[in-house]
């Protein structure tokens, strides 16, 4: 192991230097701020891994990493080569609004900044997301099941005359086969605007699923429950009126409403 573990980039721009330029580890060394035993055990580690200058084009920062930190005997392949953030918090983070793995690596890399690259820290963390606890896999017939809810974040409107900015709702809903999406603002999520979103999403699909999956949201479901939901009179007529069945999501199941936000 290198007495100075480089990022991939510094690495690269060791070779840059000794290959394309001719520098010496000396002045290598001087120009990139590290020690010349450093350069001198990364151009080792180059010649032993057999690359060749130029680096071919679609060799990843992963791939060069595995080519110069081969496993060493009797350590388990893929071993972990830099710092680790806690998976599990991440996890949790991920399903926070407004927060993606974009977010969630700059804070990463702004912890360790010599870490791994953005598409090692999003393998790494899909790979934590497959050891978590199996689901089923939901198999959807073609107008079956809408999932519908509304997303949690709101859109400013500006009044174009006042330039008053008035926030408002997005109402989301996601056919189970194909995965269409319709979304629109709507000034609040009282039952009318619910209502009157669904009427819409209706005429813009052209047809009513069969189900609609709403999650336990009050203007859709008076009392939410794991086996017997209530749901709301007025929300119950409107299903009626268009044929279609309500199925709320059961509480704290969010499988249940795979497709909606």
């Amino acid at each position: 192991m290198p007495t100075e573990r480089l990022s991939m980039r510094r690495i690269r721009q060791v070779l840059q230097l000794h290959f394309g330029v001719g520098a010496s580890a000396r002045v290598i060394a001087g120009e990139l701020g590290v020690g010349r035993s450093t350069v001198q055990d990364y151009l080792a580690r180059v010649s032993a891994a057999g690359l060749m200058w130029p680096l071919a084009p679609d060799l990843t920062d992963e791939a060069l990493e595995r080519r110069l930190f081969p496993p060493r005997n009797g350590s388990k392949s893929g071993a972990r080569l830099y710092p680790e953030p806690d998976w599990s918090a991440l996890a949790r983070e991920m399903k926070r609004p407004g927060v993606n793995l974009s977010v969630l690596f700059e804070e990463y890399q702004a912890a360790h900044p010599e870490g791994y690259r953005y598409s090692r820290f999003t393998e790494l963390y899909r790979d934590f997301e497959r050891r978590l606890s199996p689901t089923m896999r939901q198999s959807h017939v073609a107008g079956h099941k809408a999932f519908v809810d509304y997303s949690g974040k709101k859109v400013p409107i500006v009044d174009p005359e006042t330039g008053e900015i008035t926030m408002a709702e997005i109402f989301v809903a996601v056919l189970g086969a194909s995965s269409l999406t319709y979304a629109e603002a709507t000034w609040t999520q009282s039952l009318p605007d619910w209502i009157g979103a669904h009427v819409r999403l209706f005429r813009f699909v052209g047809a009513a699923p069969r189900l609609l999956i709403p999650d336990n949201l009050k203007s859709g479901v008076n009392k939410s429950s794991f086996y017997d939901p209530e749901i709301n009179r007025t929300y119950a007529r409107m299903a009626a009126h268009y044929n279609v069945g309500v199925v709320p999501a059961r509480p704290r199941r969010p499988k249940d409403k795979e497709k909606a936000p």
